[in-house]
This record gives structure tokens, C-alpha cells and sequence, in this order.
């Protein structure tokens, strides 16, 4: 019997410019604050590759094209009997202009800043994952 009663999807997507740069959301919410990949849920009437193009839109008006699977990040929450299965997408295509939402303001970083911003729980983890054969 499986240990956790409900699986949500979520999606997370590393945009980049191929100039070094990439794309972070300071998260205000209190449940995850800190920089992480825009990104949200699944909704039941769209495929996974539709909620990375609408979220990404949402979060950062920004419209994304020729998305890359690049893995997943799990995590659980026991109490709640709850698994979590983010999948891990990322792109250099992409149109439009940079707009913050609601969620948290969204900006360009480099990999040498990093260490300026307080970054969510397990982000250098997401990272590693979503910068695994990645040439800036």
C-alpha cells in the first residue's frame, strides 16, 4: 500500500539567456520563501508541459518555447500524507518582458551571486539538478 494517500505535480522551470545568466523568483510566500525556479501546479485539464507555459507567464510574463525535461525533486510531507513530485524543466527560448507577480519578484542571477540571496529549502539541490550539463 502506498505510504502517501495524495501525489500533487508541480513543475519548476530554469530559464536562461546563454549569457550566464538565469531566472529567480524570491519567493514571499512563508511556506517556501527564499530564490527558487518559477513554477507552480498542475492543473487537471492541462498537460505538464502547458502549466510550465502558463506559470512561467504568470510568474514572470514572460512566454517560454522548446522546454527540456531535465528530472524531477520529490519531497514529502508526512504529516499531511502528502508526496510532492516537482518536474524539472528548463529553456533558452523565450519572448516577452520580464514582469513580477504576486509570488515574489523575478530577476536575473548569476551563478556567483548566488550566495547573496536566501534561497529556499533544497535549492542547491533543484539547482544541481536543473544545471546538470548546462553550458551558460
Amino acid at each position: 500500500m502506498d505510504k502517501y494517500s495524495q501525489t500533487i505535480l508541480t513543475n519548476m522551470c530554469m530559464v536562461y539567456d546563454g549569457k550566464g545568466n538565469f531566472l529567480v523568483q524570491n519567493r514571499l510566500k512563508k511556506d517556501w520563501p527564499g530564490i527558487n525556479f518559477p513554477g507552480g501546479h498542475v492543473e487537471k485539464e492541462e498537460s505538464i508541459a502547458e502549466s510550465v507555459v502558463r506559470e512561467l507567464k504568470e510568474e514572470t510574463g514572460l512566454t517560454v518555447k522548446k522546454i527540456e525535461p531535465v528530472g524531477y525533486f520529490e519531497w514529502n510531507v508526512p504529516s499531511e500524507n502528502l508526496r510532492h513530485v516537482s518536474l524539472l524543466f528548463r529553456t533558452k527560448v523565450f519572448s516577452g518582458s520580464l514582469a513580477s507577480s504576486a509570488e515574489g519578484p523575478v530577476f536575473w542571477i548569476k551563478e556567483s551571486d548566488l550566495a547573496s540571496y536566501p534561497q529556499s529549502v533544497d535549492f542547491d539541490k533543484v539547482y544541481a539538478l536543473m544545471n546538470k550539463g548546462l553550458r551558460f
